[in-house]
């Protein structure tokens, strides 16, 4: 069976700076937190990582080649403003001048995303605790305002990637520099801070009058009740989509949040002993954006099936590709659990490709005011076999094939889908993980830093050639 994609749409490739750009304390650059976190850990260095800065010509010469008409890339804060503030790097300024110009040349459409994990060091120091200090805020949105005026030649922006995975990493597993575990107060609040950045550099993209369109990337993750006739797993499979999607996308779509999504943040905010502050004025600030949220992008991996449950916290992040190992119970909502059937990857991702399709005509039914979704990022680690050249990497293949099947299903049902973007472009670093676990296209030796084509990558270019989907 042959599924036939839109006029337009977009087969993409993404990619984010500190992943793949390498030169992390060069070139200008100011820190960040992951600099030092990874240095003192001492498992792996984001440099050379992909090498990037000096390599983009070669990974866009492969986009041309292979037919990905679109890339994902981010701006390092950092290499603009190496404090966050004050003094402007012009040597960062001309790189990425440079990148999407090479862009132009290959006719590759950069989709630009202003902050990528990567937020200043700067804005951790003399007390301040990154977008948990409103000060930060206002940085961001400066920030961003220089962004809009000054690379005039990008026309798709998103302002923030995964907002919910930083609140993750940062204060529920707490596995991120300057992390916290189970803090579900700082949890809600960064998520919180950031949509408010979010929204009032929305509001000044469209003041500017630039042409182009401004959105935001998340991750979200369908979440399930293990037993669907069991109203205690219903429940936590609620408080967990909370956590993971209705706050950040009520935020978005609402301008406010929904009085059942506010109890069940704030009782969790009150379960890790903190208080949520949800100012008028940020209110104010998320209701003006509501108009000028051109796009969303949606990042998905895996879904989540929850069991209601009681019992202290415990979560142990398998970032190791040691299948099994992965634990995921948190006070007030539940237990993670793998339902019967449904397969997993080697870092206990769980596969269920149904579960996009659903996250999809849920964003139509319940935020109708949505305007167009690129699912951004969607991928599978996997452990490439390299021989003689050659990286037959079906898994991958059937991983992409599935989900974009569901992704076309989702276009019948009337969703507004642009585009997709496979993670990754080409191999990258990975921010718990290192080089072990790979997502691209394109296989990077990372001693010679040279290019080969995986199976996959001949397989996405007949796709964004034809437009076909080939069950």
């Amino acid at each position: 069976m042959s599924r036939q994609f839109p006029e337009g749409f977009v087969y993409g490739g993404a990619t984010a700076a500190y992943q793949v750009e390498g030169e992390t304390r060069t070139h200008g650059k100011g820190k960040v937190p992951w600099d030092d976190f990874l240095a003192a850990q001492g498992r792996f260095s984001p440099d050379p990582a992909s090498d990037f800065y000096n390599r983009y010509p070669v990974d866009l010469e492969l986009c041309q080649r292979f037919g990905v008409n679109g890339i994902r890339v981010s701006i390092a804060w950092t290499r603009i403003f190496p404090a966050g503030t004050g003094a402007l790097n012009q040597e960062g300024v001309d790189f990425y001048h440079a990148l999407f110009a090479e862009c132009e040349r290959r006719g590759v459409v950069p989709y630009v995303t202003l902050d990528h994990f990567d937020t200043p060091e700067a804005f951790y120091e003399n007390g301040g605790e990154g977008f948990l200090t409103r000060s930060t805020i206002d940085a961001f949105v400066d920030y961003a305002t220089f962004c809009f005026g000054e690379f005039t030649e990008v026309k798709h922006w998103f302002t923030f990637n995964e907002i919910p995975a930083t609140a993750e990493g940062s204060f529920i597993v707490g596995n991120w520099p300057h992390g916290e575990k189970y803090r579900l107060d700082k949890a809600f609040q960064l998520m919180h801070n950031m949509m408010v950045a979010h929204a009032r550099a929305v509001v000044a993209f469209h003041d500017g009058g630039y042409e182009g369109e401004i959105g935001i990337v998340q991750n979200l993750e369908p979440k399930y009740p293990l037993d669907p006739n069991s109203a205690a797993d219903a429940e936590a499979a609620r408080m967990a989509d909370v956590i993971n999607n209705r706050w950040v996308l009520d935020a978005t779509f609402r301008g406010h949040y929904a009085p059942d999504t506010l109890e069940a943040a704030t009782r969790l905010a009150h379960i890790a002993g903190g208080e949520l502050d949800i100012r008028d004025e940020d209110i104010e600030a998320l209701a003006a954006a509501l108009p000028y949220c051109d796009c969303l992008g949606v990042n998905t991996y895996k879904c989540q099936f929850l069991r209601a449950a009681e019992g202290e916290n415990d979560i142990h992040h398998n970032g190791t590709g040691d299948k099994g190992s992965s634990r995921w119970f948190l006070k007030g909502v539940g237990e993670s659990c793998v339902r019967e059937g449904v397969p997993t990857t080697d870092w206990d991702w769980i596969i269920y490709p149904e579960g996009l399709y659903d996250l999809l005509m849920r964003i139509k039914n319940d935020y109708p005011n949505y305007k167009k979704i690129y699912v951004t990022e969607n991928g599978m680690g996997y452990k490439d076999d390299f021989e003689d050249g050659f990286i037959d990497d079906a898994p991958r293949i059937d991983y992409l094939r599935q989900h974009l099947t569901w992704i076309h299903r989702a276009i019948e049902g009337g969703v507004n889908v642009a585009g997709y973007f496979v993670w990754s472009l080409q191999d990258q670093f990975s921010w718990t993980n290192g080089y072990n676990k790979r997502y691209g296209l394109f296989y990077v030796d990372f001693e010679t830093q040279k290019r080969y084509p995986k199976a996959s990558a001949y397989w996405f270019k007949n796709l964004a050639e034809t437009g076909k989907l080939e069950s």
